[in-house]
């Protein structure tokens, strides 16, 4: 399954993130479709494609929300979950985050 964004721009950025220890490389590669690539969680410019993915697909995203899903891919993605495309499914099968000024 492919899953396209189509953004404007960025809405989550690096200065955004939590203070985990980020690897950061080439940007300029994590463009585009997610795909088979391997995901790896500390590789922060993939981490940050990923989450604007998600982010493209939900109406009223919020940086806190994106804070929110940070955490989950960090602390609760099964190791199963290896491929991009893999993350942003196991991400559309987990419990929804509301969309509210609660985040």
């Amino acid at each position: 399954m492919t899953i396209k964004a189509y953004l404007d721009g960025m809405n989550i950025l690096r200065e955004h993130l939590s203070a985990y220890n980020y690897k950061w490389t080439n940007e300029s590669i994590f463009t585009g479709d997610a795909t088979r690539r391997v995901f790896n969680r500390y590789n922060g410019n993939q981490l940050l494609f990923i989450l604007n993915l998600y982010a493209s697909l939900i109406d009223g995203f919020t940086i806190k929300m994106g804070l929110k899903i940070e955490d989950r891919l960090m602390n609760q993605l099964p190791v199963a979950a290896q491929s991009e495309i893999s993350v942003l499914n196991w991400l559309n099968r987990t419990a929804p985050l509301p969309v509210s000024n609660a985040y």
